[in-house]
């Protein structure tokens, strides 16, 4: 397998936040007891993983050109919100298993990592193992990964999203489609392929002239798929295929490119910091001035304007009826970030917090 045939498996990796698992020290080897930064229920945030977290932030801030020693003071006054991030965490996962989740979320996993393999021309997941080690990537710390990400969206979306999707009234979703028409317009919409040249190791020259040449074959009939198969250095889909992308949210340059552009069409080649992009037209569909009404997308638009509150009111409840307990030396600058209220009164029903500090006293 080629090496930039992983480029899918980067970019998909790229999109999670990298909360890795505690990983086993292997047989012979020392024990290192690791510090817990807080418990939460029966679960536990510690060092390592807010370590391994502080240094995730510090390579991406790297990456878009922050000076190092800027970077890990940048991460620094972040300390004490990564660490309520990953009680965030532990609540959700922990929820998920209450809610009989794990099930689906494997099989979520199998799903995308089957489809990594397919897009990577591998028909099996053994051997989409093998070639991920082979080219430096650990196939478990990747699942646990995508595990993670996949249970606490499972969660939100099950406890918070849909239950906002369904309450609205078909009268409040009137409402909104009257005050909120130009929402609801048809845009114009295109589905895009490319070719990507990079300039990591290479003369600029040689490269825009290879971009030409390219350019000049895709119009005078090669098969622009094979094209991207044979020379792009990154195919994000089969054959460089991109998807489907409305017109008005593209970049500019992009838009500029393809504005003219029928179906078939392919653009002068487009010179960015990383390399040189060649874009093909695959489908374009006109958009319409007139709004129309979709009961299922206005829910949507609603739901999303209302997600994010009643995502983060979810997480307040969570932590007001866990057992979340910081290390004294973290307590100052993590628990007003967690904002956890008193016990419940006495009158109602005893939270796990209350039963966890009642065990505690007990002799």
């Amino acid at each position: 397998m080629k090496s930039k045939a992983f480029s899918f498996l980067v970019v998909l990796i790229g999109f999670l936040a990298l909360w890795p698992s505690i990983g086993h020290a292997q047989e012979g080897e020392p024990v290192v007891v690791d510090e817990v930064i807080a418990q939460v229920d029966d679960g536990v945030v510690t060092l390592s993983q807010l370590k391994r977290e502080m240094k995730e932030r510090v390579d991406t801030l790297k990456q878009n050109g922050m000076p190092e020693q800027q970077a890990i003071a940048e991460v620094e006054k972040h300390r004490a919100e990564l660490i309520a991030a990953l009680i965030n965490e532990q609540l959700l996962l922990q929820k998920g298993k209450e809610l009989d989740l794990t099930e689906k979320v494997e099989a979520e996993v199998n799903r995308r990592m089957l489809d990594v393999a397919k897009e990577n021309g591998v028909n099996s997941i053994e051997k989409l193992n093998q070639a991920m080690t082979e080219a430096g990537f650990d196939p478990a710390s990747t699942r646990q990964t995508m595990r993670i990400e996949i249970m606490k969206q499972a969660v939100l979306e099950s406890e918070v999203d849909s239950k906002i999707f369904y309450s609205i009234s078909v009268e409040e979703l009137h409402r909104y489609f009257d005050q909120h028409r130009d929402k609801f317009r048809k845009p114009e919409t295109v589905e895009l392929s490319e070719i990507f040249l990079s300039l990591a190791g290479k003369p600029e020259a040689e490269v825009k002239a290879h971009a030409d040449q390219l350019v000049s074959q895709a119009r005078g009939g090669a098969d622009f798929g094979s094209l991207a198969a044979a020379y792009s250095d990154r195919q994000p889909q089969k054959k460089g295929q991109v998807g489907l992308f409305e017109v008005n949210n593209l970049r500019p340059d992009i838009a500029a490119a393809i504005k003219n552009l029928k179906a078939g069409g392919v653009s002068e080649p487009l010179r960015s910091d990383e390399g040189y992009q060649i874009l093909r037209v695959d489908v374009r569909t006109a958009g319409s001035d007139t709004p129309t009404f979709n009961e299922n997308q206005v829910r949507e638009a609603m739901t999303g304007e209302r997600s994010a509150k009643e995502r983060a009111d979810y997480l307040q409840s969570l932590r007001n009826d866990a057992y979340v307990k910081v290390a004294d030396s973290y307590r100052s600058s993590v628990e007003p970030l967690l904002n956890i209220v008193p016990p419940a009164a006495a009158t109602k029903k005893p939270s796990k917090k209350d039963k966890k500090e009642k065990n505690e006293k007990q002799p």
